[in-house]
């Protein structure tokens, strides 16, 4: 078995019960930076998922180019990261006014 799929497999299972955990957690709170960290959390297991699909060849992520850089990985790279990076910033906002 190659490896990257084991790998691959592994983090989607813990993922799953991570995002699952989020979700729950989403319904029973307002706070707008614990929405944005489940939004983050999603948001990276469904990078997950389409890594999954382009790994088995259904989903394209190499489509869009831009010169030699794809948008569609970076984009994946870079979504969850970006929710999460918002919700911190918005706690230290709360902290510091």
């Amino acid at each position: 078995m190659n490896a990257e799929v084991v790998a691959l497999g592994a983090e989607m299972v813990v993922g799953a019960v991570a995002t699952f955990l989020a979700i729950l957690l989403w319904s029973r709170t307002r706070d707008v930076a614990w929405m944005l960290i489940v939004t983050g959390t999603v948001v990276y297991y469904s990078t997950l998922v389409f890594e999954a699909l382009a790994i088995l060849g259904t989903v394209d992520l190499d489509a869009v180019m831009i010169g030699t850089v794809s948008v569609g990985r970076v984009v994946i790279a870079v979504a969850p990261m970006t929710f999460f990076a918002i919700a911190f910033a918005v706690m230290l906002a709360r902290k510091v006014t």
